[in-house]
């Protein structure tokens, strides 16, 4: 919820703020609503020179690995193979700039998430009977006093919340202040229409479809007796409970096609904030540096990329932060302005 009603204030913030290019395209984000609202542009400046930094690790670097990581378990494809493949699928779009980008991950995104709900609604229609023993053992056991005491144990809680946080930001990217870049673009007059919008992203993301897996996984009872975590948890799942192993495809394409629409999203704010620093001459240089990465990211280790996605992240997103703190006086007043102009709704 705290992750939702971010999203809204960032998204309010980023159409309120936004401005026209020359071309007649909206830009904005928090670099915009930065310098506009809190007039600090050295602040503005600072947040986007770490997104067009971040976005390397969290939009690129870390989801060529992990398609290259998931093809090569899946279908034994070298990651130099998928690297190259990625890379070329990935320069070939973003060619077309963000109609191209809206027009692929629109078609790509919905499909995959429907496949993976409705894979997970088949998993407990098939494990109904033990759905309400399900979800009473989740909630027991977020509550229990064994929880309590595992997760408040010395060092073990500051790791917890490390990684907590960390990957919580990569499966929503709320606070993170990435998504506002793309509200900012958005055809609606107003800013809170649009924030409803962006704030369910996160409500679909990480209620939903989180939800339905944790409900699915021990549904099957495969968390206890597999020793499997992860990626391979969930295609087992899968594999477990419905015909012909199609887990792999279920898990494995939506590994893959999520990855490849993320790769996609971060190009479009990596270069509006590169275009915010140096111009407009900045965004050819950039795309062919956004393409030799992804091919990077591929082959790389695992630690490597992850280690800079997380320090990357933490800096970007302090300004935004310093901004929703500063601004929540704009937020609150655009959501006062919405509700008396339709309180009859």
């Amino acid at each position: 919820w705290i992750g939702m009603a971010t999203k809204y204030g960032e998204a309010i913030l980023a159409v309120k703020y936004r401005e026209k290019d020359k071309n007649g395209m909206m830009c904005g984000g928090p670099m915009y609503y930065i310098t506009k609202g809190l007039n600090a542009p050295k602040l503005g400046f600072l947040f986007a020179l770490f997104t067009a930094i971040a976005a390397f690790g969290i939009g690129n670097m870390v989801q060529a690995n992990t398609v290259a990581i998931a093809v090569n378990s899946s279908f034994g494809v070298s990651t130099w193979i998928t690297g190259i493949v990625i890379s070329i699928a990935t320069g070939l779009v973003i060619i077309g700039g963000i109609k191209s980008i809206g027009r692929i991950t629109s078609i790509i995104v919905p499909f995959m998430i429907v496949v993976y709900v409705l894979g997970c609604a088949a998993v407990l229609i098939v494990n109904f009977s033990v759905l309400p023993a399900a979800i009473v053992l989740i909630v027991k056991s977020a509550f229990t006093p064994h929880a309590a005491t595992g997760g408040f144990a010395g060092a073990t809680v500051m790791i917890a919340l490390r990684y907590g946080f960390a990957r919580g930001i990569f499966s929503n990217e709320s606070g993170l202040g990435s998504s506002p870049i793309a509200a900012a673009a958005a055809i609606t007059p107003n800013p809170v229409n649009q924030a409803l919008v962006s704030m369910t992203q996160t409500f679909i993301d990480t209620v939903i479809v989180c939800a339905l897996t944790g409900l699915a996984i021990v549904s099957t009872g495969l968390w206890q007796t597999s020793g499997l975590t992860g990626a391979a948890l969930s295609t087992q799942t899968f594999n477990q409970t419905l015909p012909n192993n199609i887990g792999h495809f279920i898990v494995g394409f939506g590994l893959i096609f999520f990855a490849y629409s993320t790769v996609l999203g971060w190009e479009y704010y990596g270069e509006k904030a590169i275009e915010y620093i140096f111009g407009t001459k900045a965004i050819i240089p950039y795309r062919v540096l956004w393409v030799l990465a992804v091919f990077f990211g591929a082959i790389v280790k695992l630690e490597f990329v992850w280690s800079f996605a997380d320090i990357a992240n933490g800096l970007m997103a302090i300004p935004n932060l310093i901004a929703l703190i500063g601004l929540s006086g704009v937020i609150a007043n655009e959501t006062r302005k919405y509700l008396t102009q339709n309180a009859n709704l």
